[in-house]
């Protein structure tokens, strides 16, 4: 049964020293902002994080990283954070890059119960050959590298085998929710929020609106509540700019 927190604190507030965390988001769109600031003001460290991307310099995921509160990060895009990528070549941060449509399965498959699958991703590739740089060390060479992953024919294609993920938490963020957990995302922010929420142990949401039960229809719910532990209502997000690019504004001739 859902249970329904009064605040982010409380609601993330048993999160150990430790844990992996499957976070939901895509860039800076449908974060649970509010949640991680909530562990930041805490004291958990050494995390493992599972997300599509960690953050920017001061937003999401990099006010962890900036507190260096966070061990590994599996990911598949990364590159606009400096921090990140300063901790990562200095040896600082382990990173599992992973292509993002099999992160996306990855994480769909741990809910879902399915230990492993195949896919044609990053078959002829370090992701399936191995090699790739998980962590340096401090002179810049590859103190740990990516193993190898079993491949396989089938119908003369070839396949790269990929593991699941499950995480200890999830942390998401949704436009609506009711109070028996079912969610409804916003556009983009339904890319990789569903998908984390079945991926951890326990799931907890922060929702913009929260209801009372019967109030979604049915058809309207994309993720039923059978998949969240605990949900807290933070109210509107305040949006961020992940990327922000303007044209030039050419002067009138004289």
């Amino acid at each position: 049964m859902t249970r329904v927190f009064v605040s982010a604190a409380d609601a993330v507030a048993d999160i150990p020293s430790g844990a992996s965390l499957a976070v939901g988001g895509f860039g800076l769109c449908g974060i649970p902002d509010a949640l991680i600031a909530a562990i930041a003001d805490g004291t958990a460290g050494d995390l493992e994080v599972v997300s599509n991307n960690c953050g920017t310099d001061g937003h999401g995921l990099g006010i962890l990283l900036e507190k260096r509160r966070i061990r590994r990060v599996v990911a598949s895009y990364v590159g606009e954070n400096k921090e990140f990528a300063r901790q990562y070549l200095a040896g600082e941060l382990e990173v599992e890059l992973t292509p993002q449509g099999t992160l996306a399965e990855r994480l769909r498959a741990g809910g879902a119960g399915i230990p492993a699958f195949f896919t044609p991703a990053g078959v002829g590739t370090p992701v399936a050959e191995g090699g790739l740089p998980w962590r340096y060390g401090p002179d810049g060479s590859v103190a740990v590298a990516s193993p190898p992953k079993e491949t396989r024919d089938y119908a003369d294609k070839r396949y790269v085998l990929e593991e699941s993920i499950t995480t200890d938490y999830a942390l998401v963020h949704a436009a609506i929710g009711d109070t028996e957990g079912n969610l409804v995302f916003n556009l983009a922010a339904r890319n990789f929020n569903p998908l984390a929420a079945m991926a951890g142990r326990v799931c907890i949401a922060q929702v913009e609106t929260l209801v009372e039960p019967g109030v979604l229809e049915p058809g309207m719910v994309q993720l039923p509540g059978i998949f969240v532990d605990r949900i807290v209502c933070t109210g509107k997000q305040d949006k961020q700019i992940e990327k922000r690019t303007v044209s030039r504004t050419e002067e009138p001739a004289a």
